[in-house]
């Protein structure tokens, strides 16, 4: 039965699981650094009211003594408020 072959058949099954083998392996390590890629980019925005954010920041700065009043009130113009 496998005499019309002389032996060729099991080389090409043999290459056929290399290929099959060498397919998973680009799979995965395509999943891999895709989920790499995700999880470091940077988030794209800053939230919408990040001028009250920074002012909450500043008013939290000034009650902790870190700066004075001058300083307060110069970044405080800086921001907007």
């Amino acid at each position: 039965m496998w005499s019309g072959f002389d032996g060729m058949g099991w080389g090409w099954i043999g290459l056929g699981i290399l290929h099959m083998g060498l397919f998973w392996i680009l799979v995965i390590l395509g999943i891999v650094v895709l989920v790499k890629w995700l999880a470091s980019s940077p988030p794209s925005t800053l939230p919408p009211h990040s001028e009250a954010r920074a002012i909450d920041i500043l008013k939290a700065r000034y009650a902790k003594g870190e700066l004075t009043r001058e300083q307060f009130e110069q970044m405080k113009r800086e921001i907007g408020e």
